[in-house]
């Protein structure tokens, strides 16, 4: 599932390429994909992309917007051939890896699309639609593909006035950029007896953070992701904090993670894990800070990766 600073670095993409375009028609390949009813949106311009937690707005002329949710396998993908042009040119091979150079290439030149971004499968650089497209949005100068393996995400016309309303976004937290301390600190008290993780990725309680920055944020703070969440103090909550905040920064700014080779939305690799992660996916690896080796545990039924020098498990 992509986070947060995946979700992000792909607004930043759609960005570019979707703003300003009018929807000419929308074709429905799967019901369920699609939520209200399509002519809403059909010859209405895209006014700007902004993000709630995990889920992207899609705002629109005349007062109505698109929620995608992209849950496990969503993709979305932006056909336009010159613009593939432009970015075959200038993002050939970025932030791969030599490695995989070889790999890329042949894969972008094969690729008939301008940009994608979400969960790649088996299918990602074949033409469009194929088996696992759900929904197709043509527009004025390129057609945005909603591609989904698994059917979970959506996509969900409404009102932009009734968007913060909507049951979904309503639900959501705030993100940690914006949290206070002290208000988490008493959530914290209410849900003493869980383990920190898993009071961390409930989005009820902080929006945003999943596996990837729940680890790296406990780790920053010091704090063992089984601790009860009773047992942290106002300090070790704002250093919690601080710690997602800065994880995710990073993230956003190397372009989200590589994670289960996730793509950004101009088609290269986020290099967040490569970079900056500190215990997520180091396994066997030393601590950064004091050399000890890094372990894989399962905390809340996650895969969970922790120093176990740095992160000592306290009442």
């Amino acid at each position: 599932m992509p986070e947060l600073p995946e979700v992000e670095t792909i607004r930043r993409g759609l960005v570019k390429f979707c703003v300003h375009e009018k929807i000419e028609e929308v074709q429905i390949l799967c019901a369920k994909s699609f939520i209200g009813p399509k002519e809403v949106v059909e010859e209405h311009e895209v006014l700007g992309l902004r993000r709630y937690g995990k889920a992207l707005i899609v705002d629109l002329s005349g007062g109505i917007s698109m929620m995608v949710h992209l849950r496990m396998t969503g993709q979305l993908v932006w056909d336009n051939t010159s613009d593939k042009k432009v970015l075959q040119q200038e993002n050939l091979g970025v932030a791969f890896g030599a490695e995989n150079s070889g790999l890329i290439s042949a894969s972008v030149e094969k690729c008939t699309h301008a940009f994608a971004g979400g969960h790649p499968s088996d299918t990602f650089f074949d033409e469009l639609p194929n088996k696992q497209t759900r929904v197709v949005i043509k527009m004025n100068d390129g057609t945005l593909y909603f591609n989904d393996q698994r059917k979970f995400g959506f996509i969900k016309v409404m009102p932009t006035a009734e968007v913060e309303q909507d049951k979904f976004i309503a639900s959501l937290a705030p993100e940690p950029w914006k949290c206070d301390a002290e208000k988490i600190y008493q959530v914290f008290q209410r849900k003493k007896n869980s383990p920190i993780k898993a009071v961390i990725l409930d989005q009820k309680v902080i929006a945003g953070i999943g596996n990837i920055y729940a680890d790296e944020a406990l780790f920053y703070a010091g704090i063992h992701p089984e601790r009860k969440a009773g047992s942290l103090s106002l300090n070790e909550v704002k250093k919690l904090l601080e710690g997602a905040c800065k994880s995710m920064d990073a993230s956003i700014n190397a372009g989200g993670s590589t994670m289960a080779t996730y793509v950004r939305a101009d088609g290269t690799k986020g290099d967040y894990l490569e970079k900056f992660a500190q215990v997520f996916r180091r396994e066997g690896q030393p601590c950064y800070k004091c050399g000890v080796e890094i372990i894989k545990i399962r905390v809340a039924g996650r895969g969970t990766h922790i120093c176990p020098n740095c992160q000592r498990l306290v009442a």
